[in-house]
C-alpha cells in the first residue's frame, strides 16, 4: 500500500523573526504528516530568504504571483494584513488552488463575498482561520448541549477583555485605523461571535452599541502618541434563531478584567467557559457546569477530543494547536468531500453579522440579521 501523497503549502506573509505563520502556521504544518511546506513569500527578497533560512524551505519568492503558480504547492495560506488579503487570496484562487487565510477574510462584507464567490466559480477548497470552532473544548460544550446538559438553552452572555487599551506595538499600529479591516469589532469580536454563533446558532435580530473611549494610544517601542479612529467598547444584545437571548461585551482599555467569560443558561442548568482573552482558539479554555441547583464544578474535556488528531499533542497548549486542528481537518475535508471546517462561505455570514452591528452602532436601531 503505498503512502498517500502529501499536499504541498505555500505560506504568503512570512517573518523570519515574528508573526502568525512563525507562531502558528508552520507549527502546525510541520506536526502533520500529509503536509509539506514547499515555499514561503514574504514582501523584500531578502526577509524572503531570510525566512527560508529559518525554517528551511528552499523555494522563496518576494512576487506571490511565482509562488501561487507553482505546480508543486497545492495548498496556499495568506497570512498578511487584511488590507492585502483580498489581492493575495484572488491570486491564489486564480491558480486553482485551495486556501487557508487568516482571519478577517477581507476589509468587509464586499470583500469576502467576492472571494468566498471566487472560490466557488473556481470549485476549489477554502478555509478562514476562525479556528475556535476547532478547539477541543469548544467541541466539548457543543457535546453537552447536544446530550442536554443545560436543557433549552434560554440565554447566554459572552464578555471579553482585549488587548490592554492605552498602547500597542508598532507593528500593530495599522489596526488603530477603523478602515483596515483589523481591530476590535472584526477579530476579538468576531472570533468570539463566531464560536458563540457555531456552537448556538445564528442571530435572528440584534441591538448594538460601539464607543471610541480612548483616542490617543502610545506606541510600546517609542512612547509616540497616536490617533485610534477604531472603537474599543462593543456591545450587542440579540435574539437567536433558538429565541435565546444574547448578549455580548468586549473592550480594551481594561486593566484587570476578566480576559472571557462565556455563560450559557438553560431550563436545566449552566455552563461557564473561560480563558484568557476573547480568542477560544487561540487561548486555552476551561469549562465548569452545574444543573439543576448544584454548585458549579469542572467539566474535563475528554481525552478522546483532545487526541482526535494525535500528531498535534506536542502543540497543546500552543497557539499553532487549534490552526493544526484546522488544517488536519480541512486535509480530510479535501480527501472525503465533508464540509467541517469554517471555508469563505461561512466567512461571509461573520461579515454579515459584522456589518449589521455596525449599522445598528451607526443608526441606533435594531437589525435583524
Amino acid at each position: 500500500m503505498t503512502a498517500p501523497s502529501k499536499l504541498g503549502v505555500g505560506i504568503i506573509g512570512v517573518s523570519p523573526t515574528r508573526g502568525w505563520a512563525a507562531a502558528a502556521h508552520i507549527p502546525a504544518l510541520r506536526a502533520l504528516p500529509n503536509y509539506d511546506i514547499r515555499a514561503l513569500s514574504a514582501r523584500r527578497a531578502e526577509a524572503a530568504r531570510a525566512a527560508g533560512e529559518v525554517f528551511g524551505v528552499s523555494m522563496v519568492f518576494s512576487d506571490h504571483e511565482q509562488l501561487v503558480t507553482q505546480p508543486d504547492i497545492d495548498v496556499v495560506a495568506v497570512t498578511v494584513k487584511v488590507p492585502h488579503h483580498r489581492e493575495l487570496v484572488s491570486a491564489a484562487l486564480a491558480a486553482g488552488k485551495a486556501v487557508y487565510c487568516e482571519w478577517p477574510l477581507g476589509r468587509d462584507v464586499d470583500d469576502a463575498r467576492a472571494m468566498a464567490a471566487l472560490a466557488a466559480e473556481q470549485r476549489v477548497h477554502s478555509v478562514v482561520g476562525l479556528q475556535g470552532r476547532q478547539a477541543p473544548a469548544i467541541e466539548f460544550v457543543q457535546e453537552l448541549l447536544r446530550d442536554g446538559y443545560v436543557g433549552e438553552v434560554l440565554s447566554t452572555t459572552m464578555v471579553g477583555l482585549s488587548i490592554p487599551g492605552d498602547a500597542v506595538v508598532e507593528a500593530n499600529t495599522y489596526m488603530l485605523d477603523e478602515k483596515s479591516g483589523a481591530n476590535l469589532l472584526t477579530i476579538a469580536v468576531g472570533h468570539s461571535l463566531d464560536t458563540l454563533n457555531h456552537v448556538l446558532g445564528e442571530f435572528a435580530e440584534l441591538s448594538a452599541l460601539s464607543d471610541l473611549r480612548r483616542p490617543i494610544i502610545k506606541i510600546e517601542e517609542t512612547g509616540e502618541e497616536v490617533v485610534k479612529t477604531a472603537a474599543d467598547q462593543i456591545a450587542v444584545i440579540g435574539t437567536l434563531t433558538s429565541g435565546a437571548t444574547a448578549s455580548v461585551h468586549v473592550r480594551e482599555a481594561v486593566a484587570g478584567g476578566i480576559g472571557f467569560l462565556w455563560e450559557i443558561n438553560g431550563t436545566d442548568g449552566t455552563l461557564r467557559i473561560t480563558a484568557d482573552g476573547p480568542l477560544p482558539g487561540i487561548f486555552p479554555v476551561t469549562i465548569v457546569g452545574a444543573q439543576g441547583r448544584k454548585e458549579l464544578a469542572p467539566l474535563a474535556v475528554p481525552e478522546r477530543l483532545i487526541q482526535k488528531w494525535p500528531a498535534l499533542t506536542s502543540l497543546q497548549g500552543a497557539p499553532a494547536f487549534n490552526v493544526g486542528r484546522v488544517y488536519a481537518a480541512f486535509a480530510a475535508d479535501i480527501d472525503n468531500g465533508k464540509h467541517t471546517v469554517p471555508d469563505f462561505a461561512d466567512a461571509v455570514r461573520r461579515h454579515e453579522v459584522i456589518a449589521a452591528i455596525e449599522r445598528c452602532a451607526a443608526s441606533g436601531e435594531r437589525v435583524k440579521v
